[in-house]
């Protein structure tokens, strides 16, 4: 299956407007690139007004399947998907809109008359120009991934390539693997997923160090509403908290470090040279953010020194991913096309999201469910 992603990736790799870093990851279930869903709603009174929602491209098809199917008792909402490169021919039609895998420049966003809110599948919003947005008068949101199952999908996906890691997946049996029991799990970003992965590893009898912009001042950890606890707080989850001034010195001290920071000015190819030469020799690297953050060129050199014990990425620096690149040479890689927060669970929720703020746009009520960036 990993195979035919990236096989499939390289031949999506030459279409229009696709946002650079992002995967083309589509199942076979994926309509052929010159099919839509534009047909009209049937059985509709044409004296009252449609909403119309538009998702783009064809890749992750269960995103609008599943959104039509949520949405399928409400004539008065179309859900429709075009191509990447018919999405400027037909944005003007559309009063909401799922990116996905768009690239939202100010040309684009100049098209969008009657648009009224760009949202997307997910949390990431890196391929939407939010500046033109605002002055087009759009709003731009993401889903939250705490509410959703996002999260706890990207979660359990660090926890499998961390097993796939310490088994030696590629070489299952010889050499002997390892357990993860006993292991200092230091978590780089205690957000949403941070907090779920965490969660996850702890009766694996880990150790969990993590860093954090800030934390709470009474030194608890707050849990999302996903995860009610006694008081809403668990202060037990984290045996070591820091800084992002402290990542060099949690870096010397883990087993492995597993990134789940979003990716910003700050934070773009901060996993670089310094960062893993702090490491512990033989530690593992696990990133299931975004691949802007690695540094590349150092990755190769501490796996070719044998310094990186192992390397396991739901994201890679350049996506769709060569499937030629040098860096699948090593036995000690293990690699998925950016589908972590692919799951039926996942995907449920965020469509019903969709579906619910259609409703919202609609019916002109407050928008809810969705982070507002603008």
């Amino acid at each position: 299956m990993l195979v035919w992603c990236i096989k499939r990736q390289i031949a999506l790799a030459n279409a229009k407007n696709l946002i650079p870093g992002l995967t083309c990851f589509s199942s076979p279930l994926t309509r052929s690139a010159g099919m839509s869903s534009m047909a009209e709603k049937k059985d509709v009174d044409k004296d009252k007004p449609i909403t119309r929602v538009l998702f783009c491209g064809p890749h992750f098809p269960a995103s609008q399947i599943y959104t039509r199917e949520y949405l399928e008792k409400y004539p008065f909402i179309q859900v429709d998907d075009v191509p990447l490169k018919q999405v400027p021919d037909h944005i003007g039609n559309y009063d909401l809109c799922v990116s996905k895998n768009m690239l939202f420049d100010s040309n684009v966003l100049s098209r969008a008359k009657q648009m009224k809110l760009i949202m997307q599948f997910g949390v990431g919003l890196e391929g939407i120009d939010i500046d033109a947005a605002t002055k087009h008068g759009i709003k731009v949101a993401r889903i939250p991934g705490d509410a959703t199952g996002n999260a706890a999908s990207c979660a359990e996906m660090a926890i499998y390539l961390t097993l796939g890691l310490l088994r030696k997946q590629k070489m299952l049996g010889e050499p002997i693997g390892e357990t993860l029991l006993g292991k200092t799990v230091f978590i780089m970003g205690f957000g949403n997923i941070g907090i779920d992965l965490a969660k996850r590893l702890k009766p694996f009898d880990v150790k969990i160090i993590a860093t954090k912009r800030s934390w709470p001042s009474n030194s608890e950890v707050l849990i999302p509403k996903a995860f009610p606890t006694q008081n809403g707080v668990l202060d037990d989850l984290v045996d070591e908290k820091g800084s992002h001034g402290d990542i060099y010195e949690f870096a010397s001290k883990a087993d492995i470090v597993v990134c789940c920071l979003s990716m910003n000015k700050e934070t773009v190819g901060i996993l670089n040279k310094p960062f893993i030469s702090s490491m512990k020799k033989g530690a593992l690297l696990v990133n299931i953010a975004r691949g802007g953050l690695l540094d590349y060129e150092a990755v190769v050199q501490h796996l070719e020194s044998g310094h990186l014990g192992g390397l396991g990425i739901d994201v890679a620096w350049k996506e769709p991913f060569d499937p030629n690149d040098p860096v699948l040479k090593f036995k000690n890689v293990i690699l998925t096309p950016h589908v972590a927060g692919v799951t039926e669970h996942s995907y449920r929720s965020m469509a019903k999201v969709v579906g619910d703020v259609a409703l919202q746009l609609h019916a002109g009520k407050p928008l809810k469910g969705i982070e507002l960036v603008n």
